[in-house]
């Protein structure tokens, strides 16, 4: 430790005379705050995993549904699929029908 020649001579610091303070000793209201936060987080924990486990529940629920969902949509797109089959042929017959009943009035004698 160095000390300046100043401070030396009115005898204000020498080396080596530090006096160590102690914490104040912690009263026991201390430790049983500490007791009821680690009381109170373990029960957040607690909480949080009934949470966590509820949401994977519904998540399994939800993909349960999105699957049912799933056949469901693929079903309709098949009967669409037959749906749109059938009015295509329908529209073919009526323009094949149009076309012959301009080519009959045109072909008919006027009168």
């Amino acid at each position: 430790m160095s000390v300046s020649s100043n401070e030396t001579e009115h005898g204000q610091a020498r080396e080596g005379s530090a006096e160590v303070i102690p914490f104040p000793a912690r009263p026991a209201a201390d430790a049983e705050r500490l007791r009821r936060a680690l009381a109170a987080l373990d029960r957040a924990l607690s909480d949080q995993r009934q949470a966590v486990s509820t949401w994977r529940g519904a998540l399994g629920d939800l993909r349960e549904a999105m699957a049912g969902l799933g056949g469901r949509v693929s079903t309709y797109q098949g009967e669409l699929d037959k749906l749109a089959g059938g009015v295509s042929g329908l529209n073919a017959r009526a323009t094949w029908l149009r076309d012959w009943a301009d080519k009959a009035l045109a072909e008919a004698p006027q009168a």
